[in-house]
C-alpha cells in the first residue's frame, strides 16, 4: 500500500478533525502542522488559545476552541447530559465533565462541530473510547464497537499486500455474533481506504477440525455466520493456512481464500494485541491504529507508542471514514 494515495483522497475531503491532546502532546503538536501543511484534514485544536500560541507560535494560523469560553459549550454539557441522565448524571456533573478535553472533543463530533477525532497519543484506549461509546454509541442500539489495526509496508513475507487484523483494542471475549460483526466491520474499514477483494479469514490455533474446543466452535460458528454475506472468507484457520498458499494447499486445499487473506479475525483480544505488536516490532512492519470500528461517527484512538507519522496517516483514515459514514 502506498500511504500517499490515502493522503490524497483525504485531501479531497477538506474534512475537520479534532485534536484534544495538543496542549500536553509534543508528538500531536508536529502532527498537526504537517496535516494542516499537506491539507491532509482541516485540525481543530482543543486548548487555551493564548498558552498554545505561547506554546508554538505557529498555531496562531489553527483554529483553537477553548472549551471554558466557547459559545455553545452549554449545548454540549446538554448534549452529555441528555445522553447520561438515565445512568444517573446531573446537569452539574455533565457541565463539570464537558469541560475534559476528550469528552469535549467527542461533544463537538458529536454535534456537527467536527467530523472526527483523533486522540490516544497520551493516554489509554479507555480515554479515547469511553467517551465514544457514551456519547457517539454504537450504529445500531446494542451494537459492537471495535478496532483494528492496518498492517503494510515491505518484507518477504508481505511484500506489497495490506492486511487489516482485528480486534487488536476493545473486545477482550467476543462471542460468535461479535465475531461476526467484527468481521463485516473490518471490511467496511477495509474498502473506506480504498483496498479491494476483501478475503476475510476466521483465526484459530485450530485448522478445519485439526483441533476441537470450546474457543474454536466459536469462530466456527462466528465463520458460518458471516460466509452468508457472500464476501470470501474461511474459518476456522490457523495462521499459516490462512496467509501463505503453499500450506493452504496441504492444509484446507478447498479454502475459498486459498491463503491469500487479507483480513485477519483474531478469536480474543489477547491473539489480536500480542500479533499486531509482535508483526509491528518483530516483523518490522507498519501497525496504524487502532482504528474504531462501528460507531456512528469516527473517532480513533492512538498507541501511546505512536509515531507523528502515525498521527498523521490515522487522521488521513478518520478523513475516509468520516466520507463513508455520510453515504
Amino acid at each position: 500500500m502506498k500511504i500517499k494515495e490515502i493522503y490524497k483522497r483525504a485531501q479531497k475531503l477538506e474534512k475537520t478533525i479534532v485534536f484534544p491532546e495538543v496542549a500536553f502532546s509534543d508528538r500531536t503538536l508536529e502532527a498537526v502542522k504537517i496535516i494542516k501543511k499537506k491539507k491532509i484534514a482541516k485540525p481543530l485544536l482543543v486548548g487555551d488559545e493564548s498558552a498554545l500560541i505561547l506554546r508554538d507560535k505557529d498555531l496562531a494560523n489553527f483554529q483553537i476552541i477553548n472549551p471554558k469560553t466557547f459559545q455553545h459549550f452549554d449545548k454540549l454539557a446538554n448534549t452529555l447530559y441528555q445522553k447520561r441522565k438515565e445512568k444517573g448524571m446531573t446537569k452539574e456533573e455533565a457541565e463539570k465533565l464537558a469541560l475534559d478535553p476528550y469528552y469535549f472533543a467527542t461533544l463537538l463530533v458529536e454535534e456537527g462541530f467536527a467530523d472526527g477525532m483523533v486522540a490516544g497519543a497520551e493516554a489509554s484506549t479507555a480515554k479515547t473510547v469511553k467517551p465514544a461509546l457514551q456519547i457517539i454509541k454504537a450504529k445500531k442500539k446494542g451494537g459492537v464497537v471495535s478496532s483494528c489495526f492496518l498492517i503494510y509496508g515491505k518484507n518477504k513475507f508481505l511484500k506489497d499486500k495490506s492486511l487489516i487484523i482485528s480486534d487488536c483494542g476493545v473486545l477482550p471475549e467476543p462471542n460468535k455474533d461479535e465475531l461476526a460483526q467484527i468481521a463485516y466491520d473490518s471490511v467496511s474499514t477495509f474498502t473506506s481506504l480504498g483496498l479491494k477483494d476483501p478475503r476475510v479469514a476466521f483465526l484459530s490455533y485450530s485448522t478445519k477440525g485439526s483441533a476441537n474446543g470450546e474457543s474454536i466452535t466459536k469462530v466456527r460458528e462466528a465463520y458460518e455466520l458471516f460466509k452468508k454475506s457472500g464476501i470470501a472468507c474461511d474459518g476456522e484457520l490457523q495462521f499459516d493456512a490462512a496467509m501463505v498458499k503453499e500450506v493452504a494447499e496441504r492444509k484446507c486445499p478447498n479454502s475459498p481464500i486459498k491463503g491469500d487473506a487479507n483480513i485477519l479475525i483474531y478469536p480474543d483480544l489477547n491473539a489480536g494485541n500480542i500479533s499486531y505488536k509482535t508483526i509491528q516490532y518483530v516483523g518490522g512492519l507498519n501497525a496504524i491504529g487502532p482504528i474504531l470500528q462501528g460507531l456512528k461517527k469516527p473517532v480513533n484512538d492512538l498507541s501511546r507508542g505512536c509515531s507523528v507519522d502515525d498521527i498523521v496517516t490515522i487522521t488521513a483514515i478518520t478523513a475516509l471514514q468520516s466520507s463513508k459514514e455520510e453515504k
